[in-house]
């Protein structure tokens, strides 16, 4: 058997049209999906970073967070590997506490023929919804090793004992 009689379109010269759905349109069909990739690649170019040198340095870009809660407080441990307390701000709007900075990023190599060194620089922000009222005045804020630590303690009303709901039998 000829290879060109697997073909099914070429099977005894027949031209099957291809079935769309009522009042679809290929060529609309294709012009759609090509705006949604254009739009995708324009709106969120950091995406693209894995096809860069620059990409991977700066991949991991926005820090780590653990949020962590007990009936008091509130404790947030960020990883802020190779920065320094002052590159770092941290506020608190409508119990919404924003973490953000710059991080630098150095990548250098060295050998016997060559020396390579890059640099990136960038700003990032995490901003972590917080589970209960905090006492603003009294939040507090320490960084050791690269890791940041902050304590939100809850406002007395948000540290209220839980009350227990009885349930009826039917």
């Amino acid at each position: 058997m000829p290879i060109r009689d697997l073909v099914p379109w070429k099977r005894g010269g027949s031209n099957a049209a291809i079935r769309r759905p009522e009042g679809r349109d290929a060529i609309l069909d294709l012009r759609r999906q090509m705006d949604r990739l254009f739009d995708d690649f324009f709106d969120r170019p950091q995406n693209l970073g894995f096809l860069s040198e620059e990409g991977r340095l700066m991949q991991n870009f926005a820090p780590q967070i653990d949020v962590t809660e007990t009936k008091k407080a509130i404790m947030i441990s960020a990883e802020l590997p190779g920065m320094e307390p002052d590159d770092v701000e941290i506020s608190i709007d409508s119990n919404v506490l924003i973490l953000s900075g710059e991080k630098k990023a150095e990548i250098e190599d060295k050998g016997e023929h060559h020396y390579r060194l890059e640099r990136s620089f960038g700003s990032f922000q995490r901003s972590i919804p917080l589970p209960a009222d905090v006492e603003e005045n009294k939040i507090s804020a320490k960084m050791k090793n690269g890791v940041l630590k902050v304590n939100l303690p809850k406002s007395k009303e948000s540290q209220q004992t839980e009350k227990r709901i009885s349930i009826n039998a039917v």
